[in-house]
């Protein structure tokens, strides 16, 4: 591969110490700077697989501000490119056979953005074969690749598939896990790449903003900023096959599983709601993380309240995008639920933000303990941790202040992460 000349120079280290530029040698001319194939944007239907994408493209933004960004998308649907566009508008988004090839052709450096595994992983083995060009892993999950026998049997790591996926994984000049429990198995299965560290999901740096659209729904309905909680349920598995544009038949396993533990998986979620209200002088929203959580809000939460609790009860009754969510987030006291990105996106702009988490959902949500939230994550498989989801729900409730410095603590230890991994990847750009 055919080396250009790069050199690093310092700027606004108080501010952002991390930041490369990219100039000419000696003779003071400008060359050309670097170009990255952002691999991302999975699917539309949850706002936390929108967030991924803005997330990386903001901490590009900020830390090499000089390269020039291609997204590669799997959806791009729901008015989501005009939404990236309008807050990225140097953004070039791959649509076509021919403008893929022109992606392959002229970048130097593919970046797979975060996600519940190595989800482009066919993609990626295709850049390296047909381009001989390097690239980098960004906040991913790595999950055992699970027996097809029953949706909760025990997975089995010695199998073909991830052995595959751990090749494609060292061949990798890096890789970033959003959990320390993906880092230690990618190390257990002898991953090879040269570098193997935590890092954060890119969700983490998401700001997109929809500020008419959150204000307009909160006057309506009444909503105070810092006067109000929100709540996010979610069933053991999304079904998908509700969505109708999904087209997707039931699957009756999970169908079966969702029908086993829905009501344990949402009843400390609706006590929670109870008390804040008695307790407390605080409204909760309910709200959804994806398109098939409104219903499950109506009917595992909303239905279910005491008359006297309803009427400081807000349901919202349809899906929003990313940014009308965030700036929900941003002007609520905190969140609670069954969900992962929210959480994510609360944290980033430090809110707090308390997580349930179940073995269906791998190990993303340990990512918590990792960035010292701890106290803030509930495994709703150990029933030892159920009694302690409503406490720690009202303490959030009664006392934001402590809970928003927790937030801010949390958020400080990913920030420093983050300048950590871009300025790992600014570094394999100056090789290329």
């Amino acid at each position: 591969m055919k080396r250009r000349h790069l050199l690093s120079s310092a700027v606004a280290a108080s501010i952002f110490p991390s930041i490369v530029t990219f100039s000419g040698e000696k003779t003071g001319h400008s060359k050309r700077i670097p170009r990255i194939l952002l691999r991302s944007s999975w699917q539309t239907v949850n706002i936390g697989d929108i967030a991924h994408t803005p997330g990386v493209l903001e901490l590009l933004k900020t830390h090499i501000p000089d390269a020039e960004i291609y997204l590669w998308p799997s959806k791009l649907d729901n008015g989501v490119d005009k939404l990236l566009l309008s807050h990225f508008p140097k953004l070039k988004i791959v649509k076509g056979k021919q403008a893929l090839k022109e992606a392959f052709d002229v970048c130097d450096f593919m970046l797979h953005g975060s996600g519940p595994s190595l989800v482009a992983e066919k993609d990626v083995e295709r850049w390296y074969k047909e381009t001989g060009k390097p690239y980098g892993i960004y906040g991913i999950t790595l999950p055992p690749k699970k027996s097809s026998s029953t949706v909760t049997s025990t997975v089995t790591s010695s199998n073909a598939a991830i052995t595959k996926t751990i090749q494609v994984l060292s061949d990798a000049q890096f890789v970033f896990f959003r959990d320390s429990k993906s880092l230690a198995f990618a190390k257990e299965m002898d991953c090879r790449s040269p570098i193997l560290e935590f890092g954060p999901d890119g969700a983490f740096a998401c700001d997109l903003r929809d500020t008419a659209k959150a204000e307009t729904f909160l006057s309506k309905h009444l909503l105070e900023q810092g006067k109000f909680l929100c709540c996010i349920p979610r069933l053991r598995y999304t079904p998908y096959w509700t969505i109708p544009s999904k087209k997707r038949p039931i699957d009756p396993l999970k169908h079966a599983r969702n029908e086993q533990m829905k009501e344990h998986d949402h009843s400390s979620l609706r006590q929670g709601i109870i008390e804040v209200v008695r307790q407390t002088d605080m409204k909760v929203l309910i709200c959804p993380e994806d398109q098939t959580q409104m219903q499950v809000g109506k009917e595992l939460l909303l239905d279910q309240l005491p008359k006297d609790v309803l009427r400081r009860v807000v349901w919202r009754p349809n899906y929003w995008l990313t940014g009308e969510a965030v700036s929900t987030y941003v002007r609520s006291a905190g969140l609670f639920g069954n969900e992962m990105h929210s959480p994510i996106m609360c944290i980033g702009h430090d809110i707090p933000a308390i997580v349930c988490r179940w073995a269906e959902q791998t190990s993303k949500g340990y990512m918590w303990e990792d960035i010292g939230l701890k106290d803030w994550l509930f495994n709703l498989d150990e029933e030892s941790n159920v009694d302690k989801i409503v406490p720690a729900i009202l303490e959030m409730a009664r006392d934001p202040q402590a809970a928003k410095a927790k937030a801010r603590q949390a958020h400080m230890f990913v920030l420093k992460r983050q300048k950590e991994t871009m300025s790992t990847l600014a570094k394999e750009l100056a090789k290329t």
